[in-house]
């Protein structure tokens, strides 16, 4: 591989890109925003009082690492305690149920990027309704139960396999989901084709995920290829997921020397504050890799609940660039459109929010800023909350996540949507 191809595939690069942004902010050389950092302190303290008050004042050491565990919990179902209960009275082992597991996160992951303002999802038997990631979540659930993402129909051995997911057609992910007229779905067809991707590209690597290319595979894989199976490395779990995934993502991403890069993409910010002139057209490009990290994160949980796994270098990890915690800032104005690209949104919208694809520059550097914001923030909820420790992971979940999304629910509680909204294929937010 390339080595300019590997760096941008890297969670060096994330960050590191991102810092030059910041930068450039600091010198008040956005190309798209304007930044008031003195806005910053107030939503620390907003982050904090969120915190506090769903953990305080004793159980700061109860909140989970940000991960998909918890949506499907959503409605105060214990979902996925039910389900493993039932495989363990079935005598499976925990390391079959860890297998199961990230078979089930793996899709559902892969599956949550925005539903859009108007989707539903109507739970079998209970007729509670659900959206967004929440929906999508106990939407896949089901599916997975059902063996949708199966080749092998055993109610008894419920997977995920290549196969299954090779022949997922779009007709049947939608009625999955409950897509219809009137009930849409954003890019549905580019989430089945993407899980249709996944299913060769785990075939293809049968040294890493088996003949039958299950994702939980994976969990075999990393243990046998660990001096200690009890302390697994991000960075190793990390490239294994790249070289899934890279090849999966939609053709018409950014690509260097003819190879994909996944979710990283130009930015004007990046090209016009270089030290100096560079030819070099890796230079301008920010990577975030939000759906990789988003897996990463989600998979590590299963592994440290059910086989007591240890994560080394998960700092290395970054925030999460996308609409909840990027909306986070806009809502309490530490990060506020210039005039020209408010303009420009305008023009594209039928509402008085901002519209943009998600390549437009406007919102590359929307997500570079999330990062670094969330970078400052971290130290400054840690003051804030008096020398509790929190992980980054920990930030996301109770902190930063959350509190964007309940700004979304009080200023729009139409749409519950962002502060500005992006044009998703299914596979970026």
């Amino acid at each position: 591989m390339d080595d300019k191809v590997k760096y941008l595939l890297s969670l060096d690069a994330v960050r590191e890109r991102a810092k030059q942004v910041g930068k450039a902010a600091e010198a008040g050389k956005l190309s798209h925003f304007d930044v008031h950092e003195e806005r910053l302190k107030d939503v620390a303290v907003f982050v904090t009082g969120v915190i506090k008050r769903d953990y305080g004042p004793d159980k700061f050491d109860t909140i989970p690492p940000h991960g998909r565990w918890q949506h499907f919990e959503v409605g105060g179902v214990p979902r996925v305690a039910e389900v493993m209960k039932s495989w363990k009275e079935d005598g499976v082992d925990d390391l079959e149920i860890t297998r199961r597991l990230i078979d089930l996160f793996f899709v559902s992951v892969l599956l949550d990027a925005g539903a859009g303002d108007h989707w539903r999802y109507v739970e079998p038997g209970t007729q509670q309704k659900y959206e967004r990631s929440e929906g999508i979540a106990v939407a896949s659930f089901y599916m997975f139960k059902n063996l949708d993402f199966a080749s092998v129909k055993d109610a008894k051995s419920p997977i995920v396999d290549g196969k299954g997911l090779e022949g997922l057609s779009t007709d049947a992910l939608a009625k999955g989901f409950q897509v219809t007229e009137s009930n849409p779905l954003l890019g549905t067809e580019s989430r089945a084709d993407l899980l249709r991707g996944l299913g060769k590209s785990l075939l293809a690597q049968p040294k890493v995920f088996g003949e039958n290319g299950r994702p939980g595979a994976v969990v075999d894989y990393l243990r046998s290829n660990s001096e200690d199976p009890s302390k697994l490395s991000v960075k190793t779990f990390w490239d294994i997921l790249q070289t899934l995934l890279i090849p999966v993502w939609p053709k018409d991403r950014t690509t260097l020397n003819g190879q994909s890069i996944g979710d990283a993409w130009p930015l004007s910010t990046l090209e016009k504050n270089a030290a100096s002139p560079s030819k070099d057209e890796t230079d301008r490009i920010q990577p975030f890799h939000k759906l990789t990290q988003w897996l990463a994160y989600s998979l590590m949980v299963p592994f440290q609940r059910m086989l007591g796994v240890q994560w080394q270098d998960a700092e290395f990890l970054t925030a999460l660039p996308e609409y909840r915690n990027g909306g986070l800032f806009v809502d309490l104005g530490v990060l506020s459109l210039k005039k020209e690209a408010l303009d420009k949104g305008l023009k594209a919208s039928t509402n008085n929010l901002p519209v943009f694809t998600a390549d437009d520059d406007v919102v590359v550097e929307w997500r570079a800023m999330t990062l670094v914001l969330i970078d400052k923030l971290h130290g400054m909820v840690l003051e804030e909350m008096g020398g509790v420790p929190l992980t980054m992971a920990q930030l996301l979940e109770a902190g930063t996540w959350k509190s964007g999304r309940e700004l979304a629910a009080k200023n729009r509680p139409d749409t519950k949507s962002s502060p500005i909204i992006i044009q998703s294929d299914g596979t970026v937010f």
